[in-house]
């Protein structure tokens, strides 16, 4: 074999070995994005089938609470004022006034039972987070914290965009009142401040009170309340923040996205 043939074979065996080693790039290049767009198709199956399960939960929710709103203000209600009458009956009938006594304090009871069931009634029925917007919400919640003489509450509202989501709407809505609530029980507060703006598709909550603060670090601070917020910010797909020291006060800062 000639020196020419053994430099032809070896130029084409490079070009062999080039087009071998090119072929196994590409491959796994391949590869590569086709497992990353497989990664993101069942992350958006995740994603769908848990918005899914959000948006039937809520409804099951909703159905049950107006149910038994209609049960208590349907049933229980007519019966209590049914009873009611009866001791009404009774004390007119009766003739002892240590008797009537008794049975007019069993009457008071049974009104303010009656009372307190039909504003239970009506909150369970109330369908107020479908009719009105997520910042007429708020605002109305910050306006009965602050009848309460217990604390200041200010609502800024920055948020431009007209959340539709009804699942949306009642968890930043169910988390506010939480973090009020939470505020006001524990906190020792003067001032809280609430402040709802719209960002590039997504909406920012940020909640924070001066009260006494905790050490957000330590397990003993993650309550119920805490435990609840951030189980519903992840069931909408949103990032919790939690920053708070001893003495310090607490700020929440909630992000969600919208799509």
């Amino acid at each position: 074999m000639g020196e020419t043939q053994i430099t032809v074979t070896l130029i084409i065996f490079n070009i062999i070995f080039i087009a071998f080693i090119g072929a196994i790039i590409i491959f796994i290049r391949e590869y590569r994005i086709k497992k990353k767009a497989h990664v993101k198709q069942i992350q958006n199956i995740d994603e769908t089938h848990r918005r899914e399960l959000l948006e039937t939960q809520v409804e099951i929710q909703t159905q049950t609470m107006q149910y038994i709103g209609r049960e208590i203000h349907d049933n229980i209600g007519q019966k209590l004022t049914l009873a009611s009458l009866y001791t009404q009956q009774l004390a007119f009938e009766n003739k002892a006034p240590q008797v009537n006594k008794s049975i007019e304090n069993i009457g008071d009871i049974i009104n303010q039972s009656l009372t307190e069931l039909r504003l239970l009634s009506k909150s369970l029925t109330d369908n107020s987070i479908e009719i009105h917007s997520i910042s007429e919400l708020i605002e109305e919640e910050c306006k009965k914290i602050n009848d309460l003489k217990k604390c200041n509450v200010y609502f800024t509202n920055d948020c431009k965009t007209n959340i539709k989501s009804y699942q949306i709407k009642s968890i930043v809505f169910r988390i506010t009142q939480e973090f009020l609530q939470n505020s006001i029980k524990h906190a020792n507060c003067k001032n809280i401040t609430v402040l709802l703006k719209s960002l590039d598709n997504h909406i920012q909550l940020t909640l924070n009170d001066d009260g006494k603060g905790f050490d957000a670090n330590a397990s003993s601070s993650n309550g119920i309340g805490l435990k609840n917020i951030r189980k519903r910010t992840e069931l909408i797909g949103g990032l919790y923040t939690l920053k708070s020291q001893d003495g310090l006060g607490t700020t929440l800062t909630i992000d969600i996205p919208l799509k």
